[in-house]
C-alpha cells in the first residue's frame, strides 16, 4: 500500500500553481488580468490539489518587461489592483491552506525605480553605487565604446550610455532595467528589507527568486571571448553568473527568510553541473530549498540566440540525460529539486514536447506529460492552463501578436540585419511561434465565450486569445471524466498516495537510447514503480520489467490501455511486484 513519509518541510510535497496576473481573469473588462480576477477562481485553483501558488510580479511596472521591472516594491501595478487586493489573496489563500509565493526580483529595478533616478541624478548622488555604473572605454580613433563587450540576454549591448552624467550603466536584461549594484551592503539590506520582509510581515509564504546567480558579477569586468567576431557583442554568462560573492549574498538573504520559515526557489542559469547546482540547494549550505534548473528546458535552443534554431531541434535520450541531471541531485544527498516543463518563459511544453498537430494528439500527449511531471522526484510546479493542455499559438499567427520584448527585438533584429529578407523573417517567425515566451502568456482559457471567458472587453484584450478556445478550455474539462483537467487532478492525487515513491523516490534510467520511449523506475523503501512513455506519434512497445510481476497503476490512454504495446503518446505507470 502506498504510504506519505512524514516530511517537516511542507514545500517537499507540495503542488505550486504559477499564475500569470495579465494573462489568468480579467474581472473588470479593460482586458487585463487582475488580483480580483484570481481572486474569483480560488475555488477553481483549490479544487486542482495544489498547495500553493506562485504570483508572478504584481509589483508597480512601467511593464517594458511585462513586472520584471520594478519601480515600487511595496506597492501594486495600478491595472492589477490595490494592495488591499493583495492582502485579500494572500488571506483568502491562507483560509483554504494554500500557501503563497511571490516573485523576488532583484538583480535590477526599473529604471522608473526612484533608487535608479536618485543614482543616475549625478555623480555624487549618495545612491550612485546602488548601480554598476563605469566610465566609457575609447578605442585607437578616439571613439566612444562601453566598459566591455557584454551582450544583454535580450540582444544588443547589455551598457547604456548615460548623456547626463556621462557615464554607462550595467542592463543584463532591458535598457530599462538597471542592473542594482550587490557589492554594496546599503543596496542588500534595503533589498532584504523593502522587497522581502515587507511582504513576509504581510503573510507571503516564500519566494521564487529571479535571475538567483546573476547578482554576482566578475569585479573586473572583463571582455567575454570572442566567439562571433562579426558582432560587436559577445554571450557572457560565463563573466556575470555564479560570480565570486554570489554564495556570500544567497546565504546572507538566507537568514532573513530562515526567521519566517519562508522557502525559496531560485532560478538558475548557466549551471549545468551536479555540483554546481549543489553549492545553492544543500541543506548544510543554508542557501536556496531548491532551483529550476534549465536542463529540461533549454533543449533545442540556439547557442547565440534562443531563436537561432529550428523546430523541435531535440533527440529523446537528450531530454533523458537532461532529466537524469536533475533528478540525480536526490541520489544520496542533502539537497532538493524541482518539478517543471512549463512556465512564464517557455513555450507550451504540448507544443515543445508533446504533439498539437491535432486535438487527439494534442489532449494524448499532455495527459502522457502529466504522468511524466507527476512521476518526477521533487517539488512539482504547474504552470496556468498547463493543467487543461493549453498549445502555443498557430503557426498562421503574424508577427503584430507577439508581444514580449524578447520576441520583438530578435525579430527586429533579423530584419535589420537581413535587410528585411522575407526568408530569414520566415525562419525567425517559425522559431519564435516555438519558443517564444509569449505563448505562456495567452489569456488563461476559462470557457467558449468570446475572449475565452477570460475577459467580457469589447475590444481585443492585452493578448489575443487562442483560436482553439471553443475546445479547450476549463468549463468544458470540468465535466468531462476523460479530458485532460480530469486526468491532471487524478495524477495530482496519485502523486499525493504514492508521495514516497513520486516525490521522494530515486529515479532509475533504463534504455537510455531508445529515441522514442521514455522509460524509468522510481524506488523507495524496497518498492519499486516502472514509468514507460510514448514520446512518438505510433505505437511502440511498452518496457517490461525483467523477473519482476507488473502490476498496471495507471495508464494514459485509460480503457484503450491493452498489453504491450502504447498508443501514441501514451504514459503508463506500474507498480513492480517481487
Amino acid at each position: 500500500m502506498p504510504s506519505t513519509p512524514t516530511e517537516p518541510k511542507w514545500w517537499k510535497n507540495s503542488i505550486i500553481y504559477q499564475i500569470y496576473p495579465a494573462s489568468f481573469k480579467d474581472s473588470n473588462g479593460d482586458g487585463i488580468g487582475d488580483l480580483p480576477g484570481i481572486i474569483s477562481e480560488l475555488d477553481y485553483i483549490e479544487s486542482l490539489g495544489v498547495d500553493a501558488v506562485w504570483i508572478c510580479p504584481m509589483y508597480d511596472s512601467p511593464q517594458y518587461d511585462m513586472g520584471y521591472d520594478i519601480s515600487n516594491y511595496q506597492t501594486v501595478y495600478p491595472p492589477y489592483g490595490t494592495f488591499e487586493d493583495m492582502q485579500t489573496l494572500i488571506d483568502a489563500c491562507h483560509t483554504r491552506g494554500m500557501r503563497v509565493i511571490l516573485d523576488l526580483v532583484v538583480n535590477h529595478t526599473s529604471h522608473e525605480h526612484q533608487w535608479f533616478k536618485e543614482s543616475r541624478a549625478s555623480k555624487s548622488s549618495a545612491k550612485r553605487d546602488w548601480y554598476v555604473w563605469r566610465p566609457a572605454k575609447y578605442d585607437a580613433n578616439g571613439k566612444r565604446c562601453p566598459p566591455n563587450n557584454w551582450r544583454s540576454i535580450f540582444g544588443g549591448g547589455a551598457w547604456e550610455w548615460d548623456e547626463d552624467t556621462q557615464e554607462y550603466y550595467l542592463h543584463l536584461f532591458c535598457v530599462e532595467q538597471p542592473d542594482l549594484n550587490w557589492e554594496n551592503p546599503e543596496v542588500r539590506q534595503t533589498i532584504y528589507n523593502e522587497a522581502m520582509e515587507f511582504w513576509l510581515k504581510k503573510g507571503v509564504d516564500g519566494f521564487r527568486v529571479d535571475t538567483v546567480n546573476m547578482y554576482s558579477k566578475d569585479p573586473t569586468y572583463p571582455d567575454a571571448p570572442v566567439v562571433s567576431p562579426e558582432s560587436d557583442t559577445q554571450v557572457a554568462f560565463s563573466l556575470f553568473c555564479n560570480g565570486p560573492r554570489i554564495h556570500e549574498y544567497i546565504r546572507e538573504m538566507n537568514e532573513v527568510l530562515e526567521k519566517y520559515d519562508a522557502m525559496t526557489v531560485g532560478e538558475l542559469a548557466q549551471t549545468p553541473t551536479m555540483e554546481g547546482v549543489l553549492r545553492y540547494v544543500s541543506a548544510a549550505e543554508k542557501q536556496l530549498n531548491m532551483v529550476f534548473s534549465f536542463d529540461v528546458v533549454d533543449l533545442g535552443m540556439g547557442t547565440e540566440y534562443k531563436f537561432l534554431t529550428s523546430k523541435r531541434n531535440w533527440a529523446l535520450p537528450e531530454l533523458k540525460t537532461a532529466i537524469q541531471r536533475t533528478q540525480n541531485i536526490l541520489n544520496g544527498t542533502d539537497g532538493w529539486t524541482t518539478v517543471f516543463m512549463e512556465n512564464h518563459d517557455q513555450g507550451r511544453s504540448v507544443s515543445r514536447f508533446g504533439s498539437d498537430t491535432s486535438p487527439e494528439l494534442r489532449d494524448a500527449s499532455a495527459k502522457m506529460l502529466a504522468i511524466f511531471q507527476c512521476t518526477l522526484s521533487g517539488t512539482l510546479f504547474v504552470y496556468q492552463g498547463q493543467e487543461i493542455g493549453m498549445v502555443n499559438a498557430p503557426e498562421e499567427w503574424g508577427v503584430e501578436e507577439y508581444k514580449d520584448v524578447d520576441s520583438t527585438n530578435y525579430y527586429h533584429m533579423v530584419r535589420e540585419m537581413s535587410n528585411n529578407d522575407p526568408d530569414q523573417l520566415k525562419t525567425a517567425l517559425l522559431a519564435m511561434q516555438h519558443l517564444a515566451r509569449d505563448h505562456a502568456r495567452l489569456p488563461m482559457q476559462w470557457s467558449a465565450e468570446p475572449n475565452a471567458g477570460f475577459s467580457s472587453a469589447s475590444a481585443k484584450p492585452w493578448m489575443r486569445a487562442h483560436d482553439n478556445h471553443a475546445e479547450v478550455n476549463v468549463r468544458a474539462q470540468e465535466c468531462n471524466a476523460s479530458s485532460v483537467l480530469s486526468f491532471w487532478k487524478t495524477m495530482m492525487r496519485l502523486r499525493k498516495e504514492y508521495a514516497d515513491l513520486f516525490v521522494f523516490g530515486i529515479f532509475e534510467l533504463l534504455d537510455e537510447q531508445n529515441g522514442e520511449v521514455f522509460t524509468y523506475v522510481k524506488t523507495a523503501a524496497g518498492r519499486s514503480v516502472l514509468v514507460t512513455l510514448n514520446f512518438s506519434d505510433s505505437p511502440q512497445k511498452a518496457a517490461q520489467a525483467e523477473d519482476r510481476d507488473l502490476k498496471l497503476l495507471i495508464s494514459s490512454a485509460g480503457g484503450n490501455a491493452e498489453g504491450t504495446e502504447l498508443q501514441p503518446w501514451e504514459g503508463r505507470v506500474y507498480e513492480l511486484t517481487p
